[in-house]
């Protein structure tokens, strides 16, 4: 895209970045200056969030957060995505680099059928040559050589806070 390579060793920010879903679930949280200037997401990270509002759990089975407000902030998460972003999408160059991605968690003596979405996302990342934006970067690992990932520090999440308070 600006001809930055994903696998640059200087310290500068990218300009351009792909962010992961978890990026788009904490962002009002998170420090905008850790986020590259022209944001993209993938159409996995739309897949997921779009799941998100169908996953909460009941009040009966949880005590975190309240089963309709959780509803409510999932949904309004996905509506400003969507709002915002054109997914990438993932084509068959992505789908052909997925392979590679498979194979370098294998190597790491990973299991990569328990993140599935995580390494579509990646792959979709290679596939556009851009960098990771991911508060979680561990889900990446095994994956140095074919991405750059960049680590964003992870906020507190509101459930953790209301913990803390009580």
């Amino acid at each position: 895209m600006t001809g930055e390579s994903p696998h640059q060793t200087d310290e500068s920010p990218p300009r351009q970045g792909l962010l992961d879903t978890n990026i788009l679930v904490l962002r009002r949280w998170v420090d905008p200056t850790e986020l590259p200037d022209e944001m993209a997401i993938s159409a996995i990270t739309l897949a997921e969030l779009s799941a998100g509002p169908h996953q909460v759990r009941p009040n009966s089975e949880q005590d975190m957060y309240d089963e309709h407000e959780e509803r409510a902030r999932r949904t309004e998460v996905l509506q400003r995505a969507e709002s915002e972003f054109d997914p990438v999408p993932f084509d068959a160059e992505a789908a052909r680099i997925y392979g590679r991605v498979t194979a370098a968690v294998v190597a790491a003596g990973r299991k990569p059928h328990r993140r599935i979405a995580d390494l579509m996302i990646a792959a979709t990342a290679i596939s556009e040559d851009l960098p990771l934006y991911t508060t979680n970067p561990s889900d990446y690992a095994g994956l140095e050589k074919l991405v750059r990932v960049v680590p964003v520090t992870r906020p507190p999440l509101s459930h953790e806070k209301r913990q803390d308070r009580g």
